[in-house]
């Protein structure tokens, strides 16, 4: 069975979630699915560990909490899950921590849905690694509202329309799914959840030291972004900074103007990852440094391991560290 590629989702987001999707058969992988579509069997999260505490008689469960710049994640961890278990114990609140672990629920009654995450991997970590998963997490979130707004002006939305627009199969079921139990999706709010995570990152509105070209667009289109205070129609819905009811076609990511070129770039990468994995996968900078030899730059090789990692094509078991699936 594939391993189940963990999502890069902030907490806001993921705890306005009350839709689950539960797999047949008993080995069959359960999915909580988001407002905005995305269907999570795990997560990658990083943010600061604010507390543990014991919450067993015998102190085999500990709960523990997450804060991002949206929100707080809540993990359980127990005898199950030793190793993250064991590293909860023993690092020293308040620190930043990146966090692997899968999704899962509670419905202590009817109408009540809580999330919550089972950590796999637990480890501390810089705030500037921090700082790049708050980033990338922005633009994800991005792409899952575009693709929202897309499956919004549809008669009715469907997953096969939303793949020839360029959009994963995961993604593209997740939104169908989403539409039919959440029904209209506020689309400003999860807008302005990306501005202020970006904004948390720039207090002061100066542009960050070290993000790459597209980064520091995203960053300076959404702060500009112009957002009603009552959403009107789906197709009324602004989602981007300049973007206008009549030109909404720009925001889609147009897959059919992917030149041969990236896909050369992809399948490079994709080869010296499986040239040089182990059975613990091949470390972020063995693959930076082997694609660099094959004459591609760093942007590049980043680009393409976003984009595998979002066809599914390989995973990150540890902060660091890159398997093939």
């Amino acid at each position: 069975m594939k391993r189940e590629t963990a999502w890069k989702i902030f907490a806001g987001e993921y705890n306005d979630s009350t839709v689950e999707l539960k797999g047949e058969g008993e080995m069959a992988p359960s999915y909580v699915v988001t407002p905005l579509g995305a269907k999570v069997n795990r997560l990658f999260i990083i943010g600061v560990l604010t507390d543990v505490e014991n919450v067993s008689e015998n102190g085999e469960l500990l709960k523990a909490h997450v804060s991002d710049p949206t929100g707080v994640f809540t993990l359980y961890s127990g005898q199950y899950q030793q190793e993250a278990t064991n590293a909860l114990s023993n690092i020293e609140v308040p620190a930043f921590v990146a966090v692997i672990g899968k999704a899962k629920t509670y419905k202590p009654e009817e109408g009540t849905f809580y999330v919550s995450i089972r950590p796999e991997k637990i480890m501390e970590v810089s705030a500037d690694i921090r700082d790049k998963w708050i980033i990338e997490t922005c633009k994800n979130t991005r792409d899952r509202i575009e693709a929202v707004f897309e499956a919004m002006k549809m008669n009715e939305s469907n997953a096969n329309e939303l793949r020839k627009l360029g959009y994963g199969k995961e993604l593209s079921e997740g939104i169908v799914e989403a539409l039919k139990n959440y029904g209209k999706v506020d689309l400003n709010k999860y807008i302005a959840i990306v501005q202020e995570s970006l904004q948390y990152l720039t207090p002061n509105k100066e542009k960050l030291p070290d993000l790459k070209n597209d980064e520091k667009e995203t960053q300076d289109e959404l702060k500009e972004s112009k957002i009603d205070e009552e959403p009107t129609e789906p197709q009324d819905i602004n989602i981007t900074a300049n973007v206008e009811e009549e030109n909404a076609e720009e925001i889609k990511i147009d897959q059919e103007k992917e030149d041969d070129k990236s896909i050369e770039i992809e399948n490079t990468v994709l080869d010296a990852i499986k040239q040089i994995e182990g059975d613990d996968g091949a470390s972020w900078d063995s693959i930076t440094e082997k694609c660099e030899k094959a004459g591609l730059d760093r942007d590049l090789i980043e680009e393409a391991l976003t984009s595998l990692m979002d066809k599914g094509l390989i995973y990150e078991p540890i902060l660091g560290t890159i398997k093939t699936t």
